[in-house]
């Protein structure tokens, strides 16, 4: 930021004082002050201010190359006198700091002799003009300088002198010192000179520097001179008496002459002395005039240097001087060189095969209606053609010797060749830029006119041609750094896209971004829009990114564009703001865009959550030269970009011109709606440039108030347009009309091109500034990971022609939101163990008898802790998480997904524990009578012991005895009660249907109805139908929405009747037929219920029927399993063989005379086996769900990683099948994998993890029981009871854990036990009783031991597949837990799922995102995909953006099995259906890889 005003600050000694000296009053002394005055000149000032050029003069003798030239540069645009020659304050040595002038640029406007207006730019040290050179001789009472002024410009202090602010008597760095100036003419006609002019002045005594004054007399057009009257024999006399007699004009300015201006022979002589100073100027500027009218002589500052005994800066620095000859052997290979032609020579990688790539690329994401697979791989083969062809050209020498130079190691002189080829490319091209703008602007007022007065459309369309011409030849012309950079881009571009090196690249091409990333941190801009190609290069500015992150951190930026049309200040504003280096001047306006860093200072950081400001720029709206391209929707384009990128959008205007406002309030509009409608929160300023009078209050508040009114009235317009429900600006982003809106001053104090930067405009930047950091600190701005994810997922929107349509959901989000996902799986998780736990204790207490009622407040208490735990967590991790800004948007989404989850974790415990309570009353009598015979075996043992006590020591005799007996028993409990016979539920299921059908038994023919292509043939049309196709002499056929509803009615229908079966609770209370009647049914409802519903078809009877027979075959094996558990239970024969040991075991101890609490002991250590057992499995199912849900790679995150898994198995394993069952019936197919994943794992880490785990459950419940009953004997001996009492606290105790209670020992007596004896016999049973379970955990036992509902792969399914399962029509299954609309990850080949194209058998060999993109009609015709929520039913619901990204996995896939598919499909991929080769080359690693891309 410039304010010229700061040279006037006055610099003070730290020992002044600001204030008047005062002292004691002294009446007695009254008179003195008369006397004080008298004696004041002979006192020595206590306090000497400092000279304000002093302080400039130090700190430029303090400073490096690089400061310098930036001091003199701002001391340039303030239009300040400039160091020409600096004495060394130490040494005397003169220097010339010509460095410091070479980014330093003139304008002006002269009037030639036909009095036209010729317009020139030059870079200063090039330019050649009449040189005035001011010096004096000795004191003088009148300001040299201040004349100078007056003859520049009298409003401005060009030149420091003793009369402005801040100045003091004396100085100490500025004698000797010459400055220069320049005069730049406007071309009107009260110009001071016609001409540019450079006037230098010698400050101090010339008579005193000799050297100085020598060097400038010589190279002046005219010579002035100051001074006092001169004695004859004076030294300074001689100089005099030679510049008089010489032939060069000379002007005698005397202060102590009242004489007014005389001439003899270009030797002038003028007075000052008591002369109006206005009448001097005037007189000297003729004199001058006259004088350079005359003289031929030129200066140019360049040849200061080819003076002797002064030093240049430039040869000095070894640094600039080496950066300097390399950019100069670059400079070289462009001598005589056409600069319309330059960069097709010297960067051909940028040239026409870009801007080829670019525009078959927008092609290709803007498909048209007709466009099949084909034509798309075409198309990318062409792009991959024509990256091979950008690949295959060679790298000019020029470009070589740039990255040469960029990858040394010395960065002082990097930095100084990169400002030196800057420089040496803007004098290069300068002239010939200016010449074809000069020659466009005049064509251009030539179609102005000729549009004026209505000329023939002929002649106005060759005016018109001509100027398309100069248009291109200025765009080939230009020629600068960032055109160097788009090379360099370019060629990483090609190299990265065929995976190739260049042979004729000396370094690898995986470098090349670190040169940018570096040239970004030391300050410069990079080009992200190509404004000639106008084409965003994403994997270039990616890459450089991705270095910056390698080289900075992944730093948080906030990001600040600028919006507005050419011309409008836009990029003179930030560099004023920033110090940025954005091209400013006429012939260089922005093309494209740019962006630059600003590093946050840390004393800035201490309030702000953002490490750098990252500016970004771009080209005008309605930009003159771009009228070939310059389109509404270019600017729409260019806006949206922008808009998108930043945090926050200056919005710019020159002055408050209506017409200009209208059309950009439109433009910015819509891009803020557009934001809105994809939820990315952006801001805005308004800033009106060039107001001239900003002081007026009122005025501002009614040029509010209308901007207020036109963005409201463009809102509701463009609303309609964008589909989006906006009445006003504020609904669109939230915007504060008092302080969001910006007035400006004009820029220049005065009259260009000698007016400097207008203080209010100064003021007006910082107010901005001090705005725009206010918003910096309540940002968080976005990492530059994210940033890359952002400029990457705009363009691809833009590309595409809906932006809105394509850009559904950012990919910013998604990444941050894939961040939540796994958190949530964690936290859903920890609910859902916690109400296992709880579950599986609360089931023992059923089935123990010890509560009668599953309430939801019970429930919720025992859920209390953890869920205080999860929100706890949920809590850190929205506070710490590095994307909160981006997450805290679903923070309210997620508290309500837990508080759900858990509603419905409680709610379904609930239902389970009712039905157990349900089915402990039903089989009450199966319990009962197994406990009956279970005891009375005990009972009659006992008393066939008795009998044999005798017979004790022969354990021969007493076995035949026990088997003799056993065998009784047994077959009287078969006599009594019929053994469970098994089932055969096909054979039960053909009998209930035959009494539906009376085909039934005859029906063999029937097939998998979860794996048929179409359901066409289970159906008959009804005669109005409008939804089907007859085709050529083809059957009809359903249309895709019939196909999804009937689909989706199989799917629910299996569903419900999974949860039906599980509900049955076949493993404890057995297998009866009325469960087949029910399941059958209730499919017979379903299948009614929805065929008289809306739809245009009638179920064939073998729909019914292999609906119901291909539920059945699914479920067979698992009621079969349920009931083979329920047998063994509960079957007596089978359970009581079992038993036959343990029994054995007992009797033999009442054989031998053990005591009862022995006896009673064993057969409580037995009764406890199968309910150890049974604990054990289910707490170690429990634990390894939770490993796995946290080790097992395939099962630890969210449900779209497990499909990852899945698809990358099915290519791997590569069975046709398998890929069938999955694309039919995916949530079975998610089923049978979670399964074999257990299964894997349960088998590779047994003796790792499972099985430890299993004994470490064993022990604890081995503690607890010993615990338990350790304690009930206590009990029992403090309340004097018996083992009544002691049994009834030792089952209560063990409750939560066992389904183990006092009934289980109902038929056996114990009165006679005494319970420390029964206490010491269970601590020695038990350890036996562990060890023999233990004994039998091996990887097969699982399934064996557990009913399904407890085995770890069930209750993975269960928190897996809990959630939509919704499948898009054409192809896949919706994403898990979503809100709103069904979406999918990415989509598949619609060939996959038997669809094709109406009027032919081909299968269609394209993905519904590109027949989304390219607007293409439905297969039957009715309405176009982009189109297909009005289609109604399963469409209404579903999101497809348009995508042509590439999806390999399905391409391979296709290519793969495209003989099985055509098989099973009786369809063929021909016609237009045929695949393009160009799939045929993904890989089945191609394709595995790709997943990691879309999940």
């Amino acid at each position: 930021m410039m304010d010229y005003r700061a040279r006037y600050l006055k610099a003070k000694e730290n020992n002044e004082e600001d204030h008047t000296q005062q002292r004691d009053y002294d009446p007695s002394k009254e008179g003195d002050i008369f006397h004080e005055m008298s004696l004041s000149n002979d006192r020595k000032s206590q306090s000497e201010r400092i000279h304000p050029m002093d302080v400039q003069m130090a700190v430029f003798h303090c400073a490096d190359g690089f400061l310098k030239q930036l001091m003199v540069t701002k001391l340039s645009q303030c239009q300040y006198a400039l160091p020409l020659l600096v004495p060394d304050p130490f040494t005397q040595q003169i220097e010339f700091p010509l460095w410091t002038f070479r980014q330093i640029s003139k304008s002006w406007k002269m009037r030639n002799k036909n009095n036209e207006i010729i317009s020139q730019t030059q870079p200063i040290y090039k330019a050649q003009t009449p040189m005035v050179f001011f010096f004096r001789f000795g004191s003088v009472s009148s300001s040299k300088s201040q004349l100078m002024n007056s003859l520049i410009n009298e409003k401005h202090n060009t030149f420091f002198h003793r009369n402005c602010p801040g100045s003091s008597r004396t100085r100490v760095l500025m004698d000797g010192v010459v400055e220069i100036s320049w005069f730049c003419p406007s071309g009107t006609y009260d110009d001071k000179f016609t001409d540019c002019v450079a006037f230098c002045n010698l400050h101090g005594d010339a008579a005193a520097n000799e050297k100085q004054l020598q060097i400038l007399t010589e190279m002046a057009s005219v010579n002035v001179v100051l001074l006092s009257q001169l004695q004859r024999y004076d030294r300074s006399m001689k100089k005099l008496d030679e510049l008089h007699k010489g032939s060069k004009p000379f002007i005698c300015i005397f202060t102590e002459d009242e004489t007014a201006v005389t001439v003899l022979k270009e030797k002038y002589r003028i007075g000052l002395k008591n002369r109006n100073q206005s009448d001097v100027s005037e007189e000297l500027r003729r004199a001058i005039n006259d004088c350079l009218s005359e003289s031929s002589s030129t200066f140019r500052l360049e040849d200061v240097s080819k003076h002797s005994d002064i030093r240049v800066d430039e040869e000095v620095d070894e640094d600039c001087r080496r950066g300097r000859e390399a950019a100069q052997q670059m400079m070289c290979l462009l001598e005589k060189k056409d600069l319309r032609g330059i960069k097709e020579s010297f960067l051909p990688h940028q040239g026409k095969l870009w801007h080829q790539w670019s525009q078959k690329n927008k092609e290709l994401h803007q498909p048209q209606a007709d466009e099949i697979e084909m034509d798309i791989s075409r198309k990318q083969t062409d792009l991959k053609t024509i990256r091979e062809q950008q690949h295959a050209s060679d790298i000019s020498e020029f470009v070589k010797l740039f990255i040469k130079e960029m990858n040394t190691d010395a960065e002082h002189e990097k930095m100084f060749f990169i400002k030196w080829l800057t420089i040496l490319l803007d004098e290069y091209i300068s002239a010939d830029l200016s010449a074809l703008h000069h020659k466009y602007n005049e064509m251009w007022s030539t179609v102005l006119t000729m549009n004026d007065n209505k000329n023939t459309s002929e002649q106005l369309t060759t005016v018109q041609i001509d100027l398309d011409r100069v248009s291109k030849e200025l765009q080939a012309a230009a020629f600068g750094l960032e055109h160097i950079m788009r090379e360099i881009g370019q060629i990483y571009e090609s190299c990265s896209s065929v995976r190739k090196i260049k042979k004729d690249l000396q370094v690898h091409f995986s470098s090349l971004p670190s040169l940018a990333a570096e040239m970004m941190i030391s300050g410069f801009p990079l080009e992200l829009m190509d404004g000639d190609a106008a084409h965003v290069p994403v994997i270039w500015i990616s890459a450089v990114l991705d270095e910056l992150i390698q080289k900075l951190g992944d730093q948080r930026v906030f990001v600040l564009s600028v919006l507005g049309t050419q011309s409008s200040g836009k990029s003179t504003m930030l560099n004023a703001m920033f110090g940025l280096q954005f091209a400013v001047s006429a012939g260089r306006c922005t093309r494209g865009a740019f962006m630059q860093l600003v590093k946050v200072s840390d004393e800035m950081k201490t309030h702000m959550k953002i490490d750098y400001i990252l500016v970004v720029d771009i080209e005008g709206l309605h930009a003159l030269e771009l009228t070939g391209r310059s389109t509404r929707h270019h600017d729409n384009e260019l806006a949206t970009f922008v808009v998108g990128l930043a945090n926050l959008t200056l919005i710019n205007f020159f002055r408050e011109n209506p017409a200009e406002m209208q059309d950009i309030l439109q433009i910015v509009v819509q891009a803020f709606m557009r934001m809105k409608k994809v939820r990315l929160n952006r801001s805005c300023v308004f800033v009106h440039q060039n107001v001239s009078d900003i002081t007026a209050g009122e005025k501002n508040m009614e040029g509010r108030r209308r901007l207020q009114m036109k963005l409201d009235e463009m809102t509701k317009v463009t609303a309609k347009e964008e589909e989006c429900d906006a009445e006003c600006f504020s609904d669109v982003t939230e915007f504060d009309i008092q302080n969001y809106v910006k007035y400006f001053a004009q820029l220049w104090e005065g009259r260009p091109p000698v007016a400097p930067p207008n203080p209010n405009y100064c003021e007006s930047i910082q107010e901005l500034k001090e705005t725009i950091m206010a918003f910096a600190s309540k940002s968080h701005g976005m990492m530059l990971i994210d940033l890359k994810v952002c400029i990457k997922d705009l363009w691809e929107a833009l590309r595409k022609e809906q932006f809105i349509f394509s850009f559904s959901f950012n990919a910013l989000e998604i990444s941050a939101y894939r961040t939540l996902e796994p958190e949530y799986n964690k936290w859903s998780w920890s609910l859902r163990s916690a109400m296992m736990e709880t579950e599986n204790k609360l089931h023992n207490k059923i089935e123990n008898g010890t509560i009668h009622e599953a309430e939801e407040t019970d429930l919720k208490r025992e859920l209390k802790k953890t869920n205080e735990e999860v929100k706890k967590s949920m809590s850190e991790f929205f506070e710490k998480v590095r994307d909160r800004d981006k997450l805290i948007q679903w923070k309210a989404t997620f508290d309500l997904k837990i508080k759900e989850l858990q509603e419905n974790i409680v709610r379904e415990t609930k239902r389970k524990l009712i039905e157990i309570l349900q089915q402990r009353d039903l089989k009450k009598n199966i319990d009962a009578q197994r406990t009956h015979h279970e005891n009375s075996l005990y009972e009659t043992s006992k008393q066939l012991a008795l009998k044999c006590k005798d017979k004790a020591n022969d354990e021969e005799r007493l076995k035949k005895e026990f088997d003799l007996f056993w065998e009784q028993r047994v077959n009287k409990i078969i006599t009594e009660i019929p053994p469970i016979k098994d089932i055969d539920i096909m054979t039960d299921l053909i009998h209930i249907l035959s009494d539906i059908y009376k085909i039934a038994h005859h029906y063999s023919e029937s097939c998998d109805i979860f794996t048929v292509s179409t359901y066409s043939e289970y159906v008959l049309f009804r005669k109005s139908t409008k939804r089907v196709k007859e085709t050529h002499g083809f059957a009809r056929i359903l249309s895709p929405a019939d196909e999804a509803q009937i689909r989706s009615l199989v799917t629910d229908v299996a569903l419900q009747t999974d949860t039906m079966i599980q509900s049955f609770n076949i493993s404890k209370m057995g297998y009866n037929i009325s469960c087949i009647q029910k399941l059958t049914g209730y499919i017979k409802r379903r299948v009614t219920e929805h065929q008289i519903g809306q739809v245009k078809y009638v179920f064939k009877i073998n729909f019914f029927m292999d609906l119901v027979l291909s539920i059945y075959m699914r479920a067979n094996k698992m009621i079969t399993d349920q009931h083979r558990l329920f047998r063994e239970a509960n079957d007596p024969v089978i359970y009581v063989e079992k038993k036959r040991e343990e029994y054995y075991t007992i009797f033999q101890k009442y054989c031998h005379g053990e005591t009862s609490a022995a006896i009673f002991g064993e057969i409580i250590c037995q009764k406890l086996k199968e309910p150890i057992e049974q604990s054990v499995y289910k707490k170690t199912a429990r634990d390894l769900a939770d490993e796995m849900r946290s080790n097992c790679e395939s099962l630890n995150g969210s449900r779209a990683n497990l499909e990852k898994d899945i698809l990358k198995t099915l290519a791997e394993e590569e069975d046709f099948n398998k890929y069938m069952n999955y694309i039919h019936n995916p949530r079975d197919h998610f089923k049978s994998f979670i399964r074999c994943e257990v299964s894997r794992y349960i088998t590779d880490q047994f003796s790792v993890s499972v099985l430890p785990r299993m004994k470490e459950n064993i022990e604890l419940l081995q503690q607890k029981i010993t615990k338990a009953s350790h304690e009930s004997t206590e009990y029992v001996q403090v309340s004097r009871g018996d083992v009544g009492l002691w049994l009834k606290n030792f089952t209560q105790q063990l409750s939560d854990e066992l389904i183990f209670s006092e009934k289980d020992l109902s038929g056996v007596k114990h009165d006679d036990v005494e319970v420390k004896l029964l206490e010491d016999v269970i601590d020695k049973e038990l350890p036996a009783i562990m060890s023999e379970i233990s004994s039998r955990f091996n990887t097969k036992t699982f399934p064996v031991k557990l009913d399904y509902k407890f085995r770890p792969d069930e209750l993975l399914i269960d928190d897996f597949c809990w959630c939509c399962w919704a499948q898009f029509p054409f192809c896949t299954n919706t994403v898990e837990n979503h809100d709103g609309d069904h979406s999918v990850a990415f989509h598949r080949v619609r060939g996959t799922k038997g669809w094709h194209f109406s009027q032919a058998q081909y299968l269609c060999a394209v993905i519904c995102t590109k027949l989304v993109a390219c607007n293409q009609d439905e297969p039957d015709g009715t309405f176009p995909l982009r189109e297909h929520r009005r289609a109604g039913g399963v469409y209404t619901d579903w999101s497809i953006t348009p995508d042509l990204s590439e999806l390999p996995y399905w391409k391979w896939f296709v290519c793969r099995f495209q003989k099985d598919l055509e098989k099973y499909c009786n369809k063929t991929f021909d016609g237009y259906g045929k695949i393009p080769d160009e799939w045929k080359k993904y890989s089945k690693q191609d394709a595995i890889e790709s997943l990691g891309q879309c999940i």
